[in-house]
């Protein structure tokens, strides 16, 4: 496919000179037909315009590309400097074991998946799941049964867009009125709540947004590394599963013989996928979801040092609602049998999700490493980034200034 050579908009442009790419497709929804995603290397997800984009569209772009800007605001609730703006945090899990064992962690986010479509609080669902094409990669997919949500479950590390097709999804609820449930990572919850706020068809298209804790993007590369620790050849492999059938669940890959292949989630994450995370990740303010109604993540064991541990057992999710809507989901769920809840003590919030605890101290050192340098970063507001700074010692936010300033005189431009 030949794509015209056209200027990049403004937007656009910064975004590529900053490497700030989510690429979550929030553009291409913005200025459908002028600007698609399209993998480049190593294997992430980018926009790539063929048409010159109007004002109108690149002033949208913006005010709601992840890459550019990203706003919180707490109004009112109890806002943590880690953690975000939320209304409670429970431990929660699916109350039917098939949703619970394909989750990748507690199938609790599935089961808030089910109750809204079975309730009729929405019609379908807007998520991903593994592509058709390619075995390690991703594809949304708007799902409306148990079948479909639960074959969407399980943790996908690879890059995804799930708002570059929302037009479609926006033409279908003018045609018949469907209303959807939106999940994403963090940064595309971002993206569909500043849509929301500018584009009133958006908010009554899409009336619940969900995320869930997210670690970063690693690229194709990365899934390909898994597959070769595998020994599992890519034109051999079948199906793959990053995460999910357990908790944590092994990444496994399936050959065209039948044949399975499998490695922790230590080892898959811990020591190879990680390794191949996006910048725009190592810059993330929000990993946790601030923006959407119900985030779900992994609410860990810990061992006697505070740290997690991997052992499979039956999954449990941490669910956080952010707003008084998910929180009114949430105990409408309960209350119809859909999941089981427990207490949870945000106290340990930081010993069990000790990455998230980690980038969320380091961010404000790392920024200003990228200014200093001259390097495009978005502008975060709400996000109390120098207060989670604060926690850090003077000598942990050196060691992340200067390794933000090394990281970027070994990348091009």
């Amino acid at each position: 496919m030949t794509i015209p050579s056209v200027p990049s908009a403004p937007s656009l442009a910064r975004v590529a000179r900053g490497d700030t790419c989510s690429g979550c497709g929030a553009c291409a929804a913005i200025a459908a037909g002028k600007v698609a995603m399209h993998v480049a290397t190593p294997g992430y997800l980018r926009p790539v315009q063929s048409a010159p984009l109007t004002p109108e569209e690149d002033k949208a772009i913006w005010n709601v590309c992840p890459g550019l800007v990203e706003r919180v605001e707490a109004d009112g609730r109890t806002d943590d400097a880690l953690w975000g703006p939320y209304v409670s945090m429970r431990l929660g899990w699916s109350t039917d074991d098939a949703v619970r064992h394909a989750g990748a962690s507690g199938g609790a986010l599935s089961a808030m998946l089910l109750h809204l479509v079975d309730s009729g609080v929405v019609d379908a669902v807007i998520e991903t799941t593994a592509a058709a094409d390619l075995a390690i990669g991703n594809a949304p997919v708007v799902t409306t049964d148990r079948d479909g949500i639960i074959a969407a479950a399980g943790s996908r590390y690879a890059p995804s867009a799930p708002l570059a097709d929302l037009r479609d999804r926006l033409a279908d609820h003018r045609a018949t009125g469907r209303r959807f449930a939106f999940v994403g990572k963090p940064c595309d919850a971002a993206a569909m709540a500043a849509l929301r706020t500018v584009d009133p068809e958006v908010a009554a298209a899409v009336p619940v947004i969900l995320s869930f804790f997210c670690a970063g993007v690693p690229s194709h590369t990365g899934g390909r590394a898994v597959l070769a620790a595998l020994g599992a050849e890519e034109a051999r492999t079948r199906s793959f599963r990053y995460r999910g059938n357990g908790w944590p669940g092994r990444a496994t890959a399936v050959l065209d013989d039948g044949t399975e292949t499998s490695m922790s989630y230590h080892e898959s994450w811990g020591k190879i996928l990680s390794r191949h995370v996006q910048h725009r990740c190592k810059i993330c303010p929000d990993g946790t979801g601030s923006l959407a109604d119900i985030v779900c993540a992994d609410a860990w064991e810990s061992d006697a040092e505070g740290y997690p541990m991997f052992e499979e057992q039956p999954g449990v999710s941490l669910m956080v609602a952010r707003t008084a809507l998910g929180e009114r989901l949430i105990a409408e769920a309960q209350a119809a049998g859909r999941i089981g809840t427990g207490p949870f003590d945000v106290a340990t919030l930081a010993a069990i999700q000790p990455g998230q605890r980690e980038r969320r101290r380091g961010l404000a050192a790392r920024l200003l490493a990228l200014r200093l340098v001259g390097r495009p970063v978005p502008r975060y507001e709400g996000l109390r980034i120098v207060a989670a700074a604060r926690q850090n010692p003077l000598k942990r936010n050196v060691r992340n200034f200067l390794g933000m300033v090394r990281r970027t005189a070994k990348r091009p431009g």
